[in-house]
C-alpha cells in the first residue's frame, strides 16, 4: 500500500492545506486511536475538541472546523469530509483475495455455461446449465449460480452466495457473503379443507441492474410471476429482505435489518432505515426517506420523511414524542 507525503494525498484531494508536517501517511485511522504516520478526519467542530489529545499528524476537516493543526501536523480542508475520506480508503484498500487459478480444479461447471474471459471461479463453485457469466465475473469459492442464471461483466461474488435458477444480474455488482439470489417467494394460503397450508408457486425471477451492492445474509426473492426487480446502484446492507414482486428504482439504499413484504414498490433514490418494515403492495415515492425502526402501511408521497410505527410524517411523530413525554412528566 505504500505511504504518502501530505503534499501527495492533497493532490488528490484536492483541498486546502493548513499547517505542515514531515510525516509521512501510511493509512487512516480514527481520532483516537491514530498515530503519527496515519491521517483521521474532522466531520464537524463536535469533534474538534478531540484533536489535541489525537497522535495523528494529518486530518481531513471540513469547512466549518477552525482550530489550529499544532506543530508539526497539518489540516487538509475539504467541502465533505467523507467523500475525502473515501478516496484516502481507497488508495490505501488492501488488494483482494488471489485465487492462483482462474478455474479452480474442484468447480463444477456445466458443459452448456458460457464463461467470459478474465472470470475467476473458486473451489467447490458450481455453475449450472446455460448459464453465462460475462467478462471478468469473479466467484469466491462455495459459490452456486443455477441455470440459466445470466451474470453481467465484472461482477463479484464472495463465498456462500446462492443464485438461483433464471436470475438476471447486472455488470459491476458486489453481493457479499451468503447472499440469496431467487429462492421462493413466501406465499401460502389455508387448504379448502382447513386443516393446512398450500404452497403457492413462484416461477418468475429477479433481476438485478449494474452497480448493485448487496451486503451479507441478504435475501432477494423470486416472483410468483414476472420479476423481483432492484434498479441500477441501490445499496443494500447485510440481513435485508427483499419480498417477491417488489420493485425497486435507481440509487435506493436500504439499511440493515430492513425489509419490503411483497409487491412493495420503491422510487429512484429512496432511503430506508434500519430495522424499517414496509407492507405488501405499498408505494414508497421517489426521494421518499423512512426512519429507522418504523413500520410503513400506506404510500409514502415523493420527496416526504416519515417515521414511526405507524410511520407518519416525521415532524408530526417527533411532536407526538414531545407531547406524551410532557404528559407523563406531568403525572
Amino acid at each position: 500500500m505504500g505511504s504518502y507525503s501530505i503534499l501527495e494525498l492533497n493532490n488528490i484531494l484536492q483541498g486546502e492545506l493548513i499547517g505542515a508536517t514531515t510525516h509521512r501517511i501510511d493509512g487512516p485511522e480514527a481520532l483516537e486511536k491514530a498515530n503519527k504516520h496515519q491521517i483521521t478526519f474532522i466531520g464537524s467542530s463536535k469533534y474538534a475538541k478531540l484533536w489535541n489529545d489525537s497522535n495523528a499528524s494529518a486530518a481531513l476537516i471540513a469547512n466549518n472546523v477552525t482550530i489550529d493543526p499544532g506543530d508539526n501536523r497539518v489540516f487538509i480542508k475539504v467541502p465533505n469530509v467523507d467523500l475525502a475520506m473515501a478516496k484516502i480508503l481507497e488508495l490505501f484498500n488492501p488488494p483482494a483475495p488471489v485465487m492462483e487459478s482462474d478455474i479452480h480444479p474442484t468447480a463444477v461447471i456445466h458443459e452448456t455455461a458460457v464463461i467470459g474471459d478474465g472470470c475467476k471461479i473458486g473451489a467447490h463453485c458450481y455453475v449450472g446449465k446455460d448459464v453465462e457469466l460475462g467478462t471478468g465475473v469473479v466467484l469466491y469459492p462455495n459459490v452456486c449460480v443455477f441455470d440459466e442464471t445470466i451474470i453481467g461483466d465484472h461482477t463479484t461474488v464472495w463465498s456462500g452466495t446462492v443464485i438461483r435458477e433464471r436470475c438476471i444480474i447486472g455488470s459491476h455488482c458486489i453481493f457479499h457473503t451468503n447472499v440469496s439470489i431467487g429462492a421462493d417467494g413466501f406465499g401460502y394460503r389455508p387448504s379448502d379443507d382447513g386443516r393446512g397450508l398450500v404452497k403457492i408457486p413462484h416461477i418468475g425471477n429477479v433481476i438485478i441492474g449494474h452497480y448493485v451492492e448487496i451486503g451479507a445474509n441478504s435475501c432477494v426473492d423470486r416472483a410468483k410471476f414476472s420479476a423481483t426487480i432492484v434498479g441500477d446502484g441501490c445499496k443494500i446492507d447485510n440481513l435485508v429482505q427483499i419480498a417477491h414482486n417488489s420493485v425497486m428504482g435507481r440509487s435506493c439504499i436500504m439499511a440493515g435489518h430492513s425489509g419490503l413484504a411483497g409487491s412493495v414498490t420503491l422510487g429512484d433514490g429512496v432511503i430506508i432505515g434500519g430495522s424499517a418494515s414496509i407492507k405488501d403492495h405499498t408505494t414508497i415515492h421517489s426521494g421518499a426517506t423512512v426512519g429507522a425502526g418504523s413500520g410503513v402501511m400506506n404510500d409514502v408521497p415523493a420527496g416526504k420523511t416519515v417515521l414511526g410505527y405507524p410511520a407518519q410524517d416525521a415532524r408530526d411523530m417527533l411532536k407526538q414524542w414531545v407531547t406524551v413525554k410532557r404528559l407523563v412528566k406531568q403525572q
